[in-house]
């Protein structure tokens, strides 16, 4: 099955300001606008299974970007949300400096094949202009359109 960022990350798993200043915060702020489009996603279990990937090495990358990620069980498939920081985020990022798009990734374990390639079209992503331009942007509909635009099939 061909699965598109743009299909991953919709307008209800999108938030373009972040209220959370603290990666706990933040982490609770996705999974929770993950778990109110796909119910059947537990958030308990989501923040669990995201804070045991964490503690084996941090998913905040280079560029202000962090790819938090994890094998979750309850998801059929994959869910995601991404969150934009204008602040940015202390995330004890690889680089040390603060996060400021957030990528939320939750694969169930049906889908563990896709896992890899969605976190490789991330981050072909994110080494584009399209970076810049989901910073900039106004509101949901340009991050998605921005995600939809860049997109590659898995």
């Amino acid at each position: 099955m061909e699965i598109l960022l743009g299909e991953i990350f919709n307008s209800g798993t999108i938030l373009p300001d972040l209220a959370g200043k603290t990666k706990e915060a933040v982490f609770s702020e996705l999974a929770g606008a993950i778990s109110a489009v796909h119910p059947e996603c537990d958030q308990a279990v989501m923040l669990r299974a995201l804070w045991e990937r964490e503690k084996k090495l941090s998913t905040g990358i280079t560029s202000g970007v962090a790819i938090p990620h994890a094998i979750c069980a309850g998801i059929g498939t994959v869910a995601g949300a991404l969150g934009i920081s204008k602040a940015g985020i202390e995330y004890d990022a690889l680089d040390k400096k603060p996060v400021h798009v957030i990528f939320m990734l939750l694969t169930g374990e049906g889908a563990k094949e896709n896992h890899l390639h969605i976190l490789d079209q991330i981050s072909s992503l994110v080494r584009t202009d399209a970076l810049a331009l989901i910073k900039n942007a106004k509101n949901v509909q340009e991050v998605h359109a921005v995600l939809s635009q860049f997109s590659r099939g898995v």
